[in-house]
């Protein structure tokens, strides 16, 4: 009598779980279907991040099954740390919150920046809307011809958080390659470093460009600025000018900035939190994929001034994975030169 009764009690169980594991499989369209999605940005509004999120947010819920609603929600803070941690930790984890967060997190979980609290490798990589490449905008009024002259000359360069590449690429070059650049930091977006310039605050910045029409910002259409270089292995083609590893002279040196670009080659990368079932990390990856080729987006993106240079998600994921196995002696280096001392 005993074991029939322990036998029920674990049969009740099971049954208590059966809509459980039901809700688990539940149909992607029928979860969708008047869900509201939540698309958790970790920039300030009117940044490049923000508009790229508002973008697809308008488009890609015509190619979802269910036709959701979606809403973007900006979440800023230690450099994209905190929505990072936040869709790591906190996000619900059906498919109904997605994120798009800075291309830096990977290499600052790699790096162990404090206050880190996310595996990379395990974020459900959605995909790229673009291609990004770093260029060194610089003040013409700066005097600097060429790249070699920073060797010799101090160039005063802005920067945003200790996280983000804006500030690492400058601070890598001080502090591995010996460029004499001064950087400050603590500037709010690539438009508020320009706004410096103007002012005289400051002669250089880094910033993101999607491909050579994307160089042509205000500030260099005024012609209050130039791009100098980009900090990729290789010079992007059509924009006309070096990229910074002409001026590489060890393998170490080499191999640090080559982690550093890694990040540039995520673009806009967008995600799901841990544990989304894959059925429904199939669908937002398809329905993103889709969504940029639709002429109603593409119409958009040229008046933005975007280009569109779609990457899947699994080529994130494999560009992650790349970035998480850097040899530790070569992040130590990383870390060591993209301190602000």
């Amino acid at each position: 009598m005993h074991m029939t009764r322990a036998r029920l009690a674990i049969f009740a169980a099971l049954a208590l779980l059966a809509p459980s594991t039901k809700a688990t499989a539940q149909p992607a369209e029928e979860f969708y279907k008047g869900k509201q999605i939540r698309f958790i940005v970790g920039s300030p509004t009117g940044g490049d991040y923000d508009l790229w999120a508002r973008l697809i947010a308008r488009n890609i819920t015509r190619h979802i099954p269910g036709n959701p609603t979606m809403i973007v929600e900006n979440m800023p803070g230690a450099g994209q740390l905190v929505a990072t941690n936040y869709l790591y930790n906190l996000a619900a984890k059906d498919g109904s919150v997605i994120g798009m967060i800075s291309r830096s997190m990977p290499s600052a979980a790699v790096m162990k920046v404090p206050n880190v609290r996310f595996d990379p490798a395990k974020f459900n990589w959605l995909g790229s809307p673009e291609v990004n490449h770093l260029v060194m905008y610089i003040n013409n009024s700066a005097g600097i011809a060429k790249t070699g002259d920073l060797f010799e000359r101090e160039l005063i360069v802005g920067g945003t958080s200790a996280v983000q590449g804006l500030t690492v690429g400058p601070l890598l070059l001080k502090n591995l390659l010996g460029m004499k650049l001064k950087v400050i930091t603590g500037y709010q977006s690539p438009g508020e470093m320009a706004l410096a310039a103007s002012r005289g605050e400051l002669q250089a910045f880094a910033n993101t460009i999607g491909g050579p029409s994307g160089a042509r910002r205000p500030w260099v259409e005024s012609g209050q600025m130039r791009v100098l270089f980009n900090f990729e292995p290789d010079a992007v083609r059509g924009l006309g000018v070096p990229t910074i590893f002409e001026h590489v002279k060890t393998d170490e040196q080499r191999r640090v900035l080559t982690f550093f670009a890694g990040n540039v080659l995520l673009g806009r990368p967008m995600l799901a939190p841990p544990g989304v079932p894959a059925d429904r990390i199939a669908v937002l990856r398809s329905a993103l994929e889709i969504s940029l080729k639709d002429p109603v987006l593409l119409k958009e993106a040229e008046g933005a001034q975007f280009e569109i240079a779609h990457q899947s998600g699994e080529k994130l994921a494999a560009i992650v994975a790349e970035i998480a196995a850097t040899p530790p002696e070569i992040v130590k280096t990383a870390e060591r030169a993209s301190q602000t001392h």
